[in-house]
């Protein structure tokens, strides 16, 4: 994004410590740690005067329990854009043990780049356990839709990953 608009600034909020330390590391590298506030914290941690013109949310959702923790985030960062400002969302969809197929093609996914069959299935047991993804598509529409964001376009999707736009309704 920074290369395509050079006027834009931005605010990195993450509360893992070693999530933020990698999004620092990669911002240096790119230069734009003096383009970016970091902030260690949550969302709701931000000024409330703090208003912004845009947001992304990628890789969290699957990793919040439950649909109101989900709702929670999405809701904190709507109180935070302007009117009409959109937002992407990108993370994992549906219930992991759901889709066998899925699973198995994210598992040969590993393998072509290079994961034994071993590691494999340590992933994909990992996986079963500690995430806690929307169930469908619609869940996503509909947790996007309770926090206040209007019409939802995915614009991309692979396996278990997509990506959504949206904007904050009015």
């Amino acid at each position: 994004m920074a290369a395509l608009e050079p006027g834009w600034h931005f605010t990195a909020v993450d509360p893992s410590e070693p999530m933020l330390g990698a999004a620092t590391q990669q911002l240096a590298a790119n230069n734009l740690l003096e383009k970016t506030v970091i902030h260690l914290g949550n969302v709701e941690d931000l000024a409330a005067d703090e208003s912004y013109d845009a947001a992304t949310l990628i890789g969290v959702l699957h990793h919040l329990d439950g649909d109101d923790a989900k709702r929670q985030i999405l809701r904190s960062i709507r109180a935070h854009l302007k009117p009409g400002a959109p937002l992407i969302v990108a993370g994992n969809q549906y219930a992991y043990a759901s889709q066998p197929l899925l699973l198995a093609a994210w598992g040969q996914r590993w393998r072509q780049h290079g994961a034994s069959p071993e590691e494999v299935k340590i992933k994909l047991g990992k996986i079963l356990q500690g995430a806690d993804p929307p169930h469908s598509e619609a869940a996503v529409q509909q947790l996007l839709h309770d926090a206040g964001f209007g019409d939802t376009t995915r614009f991309f999707s692979s396996l278990f990953w997509s990506a959504w736009l949206t904007c904050k309704a009015s």
